[in-house]
């Protein structure tokens, strides 16, 4: 590409940023090439958000913003930006500019000792908050086909869905200015990966030089923008290494064959461009943004990447080794930056990429569209041990498989919710497609969300009300001795309200438990708390001996003026042995509304149109007898509306 320059460029401009009390000062720091020696001063605009100008001369270093409207994530406030334009001059004429929009913030890590370890939380404006959402993936595999207004509506899908937050992973590639300009405007606190993933990289000279070129031309071009969050030296690499490297013990302590084999001088490579020469490019150029060394990682120098009390893990024993849903409970990691449970996409995504005769899970179209070779078999594995075999058709099987990956990152993020201040982030592996195929993501290539997206809505909701049920799941085996599963099993409640907001909320619980009727049958009444901001406060344990695990549910909400804000049901044994009695749904639509009720207890109730395409305000919810739920039509049309629950998996 060839530059006509005038006299000189800004090559990029670095705005660096002091608050003090009422204050920003924002140091301006513009790269400037000269051409033939000529004598080049610049100006500085400011405008603020509201639209106001401010034109600094002189070639300013620095400029004092007072009153300053401060930039916060989705959840937490507003996402006011400002835009600073530096115009290069050259005897009174402009001869280049660079222009960039800024939000008015401090971002940083908050990592200090504390009673479990060292935390690891976000920190903004002074505030740790609790991140929620996911690992953003490329959008397509042909990258050409992304543009911005398909970027920016699924980022909307995002926060539609309560993230505050998205990692960026180190196997896809750096986003267009589109991306972060998206973020920026919607509050999503971006986890950037450099883009290194799953692999070594052998660090020959010509590489290196390679390399600081990328680092230097991604790091001016982001690290602008008010959503970046933090800066990461690459995925899973310092664990395959670390790892590797014990199954290479004589003893092999992990009882695994090596990920790795990495020669001395690769495993020194290592060492050097991510504990070195990156995070020293990075406080070169862009010193007030952290940077991490690995994802996860523990700090950095292979100290035990995986530590669970320390820095942030990726946890994949739920899924890749198969353990259930409950051993999420067994840990209370300090920020969980990549775990996953996958789904198949709905049967209108299927029929994209089949014919008729493809259209079974273990055909050969089927695997082709399967990111993980062995995934189709765990599903049914995963399947097998929580609901009744689908025998309805495709459809069904889809359908639940659906309500497994949901149920299964229910169960994890809100047990990490509820120990808030000692784990303090929940990335859900994954957001999005590239292709259509069964995968981790929540929304599927097509953009149609999948049931995980909605619970995400209802489990990162910035107040939200769990539970923490004993029942047959702590020992999951119909065959074991005892007199009466009943009688022999614990049953018991303890509710908890997480608030992720930053001010006190007052709200008002209720549980009920209940048959498979919805008849009442032990009514809790009514509790009365107030949530501190940024906080959790946990209720008092609750024993049901009464409930009957095949036929009793719990039903818990709570309430704010008057409006439920948050609600769920909870089982005391897994959804197959439970008693559904047929809840003969029924809807209809008023408006951009529809109203959907049931005659019975109905568990996940899926609420699709003809196309299989359309947003609702909820979905994939919990009804009881009796019950309307009205449900706002956010788009797409109300044309052949069909339903189902987990009374249909049969």
């Amino acid at each position: 590409m060839l530059c006509g320059v005038n006299g000189g460029r800004i090559i990029s401009t670095y705005v660096k940023q002091t608050h003090g009390e009422n204050t920003v000062t924002l140091g301006i720091e513009p790269e400037i090439e000269t051409v033939n020696g000529a004598e080049l001063t610049y100006t500085v605009t400011l405008t603020t958000p509201n639209g106001e100008e401010k034109i600094y001369t002189g070639s300013p270093k620095e400029i004092a913003v007072e009153n300053p409207q401060l930039w916060w994530p989705h959840g937490l406030g507003e996402q006011p930006l400002y835009t600073v334009r530096v115009d290069l001059q050259r005897d009174g004429e402009t001869v280049d500019t660079w222009e960039k929009r800024i939000g008015l913030r401090t971002m940083t890590m908050h990592i200090e000792k504390d009673q479990y370890g060292e935390s690891f939380a976000h920190e903004v404006n002074g505030v740790t908050f609790f991140a929620m959402g996911a690992d953003y993936i490329p959008e397509d595999n042909i990258l050409p086909r992304t543009n911005p207004e398909r970027t920016r509506k699924l980022l909307e899908q995002a926060v539609a869905a309560n993230h505050n937050c998205v990692r960026v992973w180190g196997g896809g590639h750096y986003p267009s200015d589109a991306f972060y300009d998206v973020c920026d405007e919607l509050g999503l606190v971006i986890w950037q990966d450099f883009m290194f993933a799953c692999a070594h990289y052998n660090l020959s000279d010509e590489f290196e030089e390679n390399l600081r070129a990328e680092f230097n031309d991604n790091i001016k071009r982001i690290r602008s923008h008010a959503s970046l969050g933090l800066w990461c030296g690459n995925n899973e690499m310092e664990m395959f290494t670390f790892f590797g490297g014990l199954a290479l013990m004589p003893n092999n302590p992990t009882g695994h064959p090596p990920m790795w084999e990495l020669t001395p001088k690769q495993k020194g490579d290592y060492t050097r461009l991510y504990e070195y020469i990156l995070p020293k490019t990075v406080k070169a150029l862009d010193p007030q943004t952290y940077y991490w060394p690995s994802s996860p990682s523990s700090g950095g120098d292979f100290d035990n990447p995986s530590d669970e009390t320390r820095g942030d893990v990726h946890y994949w024993d739920v899924w890749h080794g198969s353990l259930p849903f409950t051993d999420y409970r067994n840990h209370n990691f300090r920020y969980v930056s990549e775990f996953g449970f996958q789904a198949f996409p709905t049967l209108k995504t299927v029929e994209s990429f089949t014919e008729p005769e493809d259209r079974n899970i273990f055909s050969y179209v089927m695997e082709k569209h399967q990111r993980n070779n062995a995934a189709n078999s765990k599903i049914m594995t995963y399947l097998g041990q929580t609901y009744r075999y689908p025998t309805a058709g495709l459809g069904t099987l889809l359908y639940t498989s659906q309500l497994l990956s949901a149920e299964a990152m229910k169960y994890g993020v809100e047990h990490w919710r509820r120990h808030r201040g000692q784990c303090m982030g929940a990335i859900v592996w994954q957001l999005n497609d590239c292709w259509p195929v069964a995968s981790w993501s929540s929304i599927d290539y097509f953009g149609r969300w999948k049931a995980l997206h909605y619970y995400e809505k209802r489990f990162f909701a910035p107040v939200l009300l769990s539970c923490e049920e004993k029942g047959f799941l702590d020992d999951p085996n119909p065959n074991r001795e005892c007199r009466d599963l009943n009688t022999d099993t614990v049953k018991s409640i303890r509710l908890n309200v997480s608030n992720e907001t930053m001010q006190p909320q007052t709200v008002t619980v209720k549980w009920e438990l209940r048959n498979n009727r919805s008849e009442v049958l032990r009514d809790g009444g009514e509790v009365e708390i107030t949530v501190p901001a940024m906080d959790t406060v946990w209720l008092d344990t609750v024993e049901l001996p009464e409930a009957n695990m095949f036929t009793d549910h719990v039903h818990y909400a709570c309430y704010q003026n008057g409006e439920m804000i948050s609600e769920s049901t909870v089982l005391f044994s897994v959804p197959k042995y439970y008693d559904y009695i047929d809840p003969q749904l029924s809807c209809r639509v008023e408006g951009d509304e529809i109203i959907v009720s049931a005659k019975a207890y109905a568990k996940s109730v899926e609420v699709l149109n003809e196309n299989e395409d359309w947003v609702l305000e909820d979905n994939y919810f919990d009804l009881e007898a009796g019950e309307e739920r009205r449900i706002r039509i956010v788009s797409g049309n109300a044309n052949g509306i069909h339903m189902r629950s987990v009374y249909n998996i049969r």
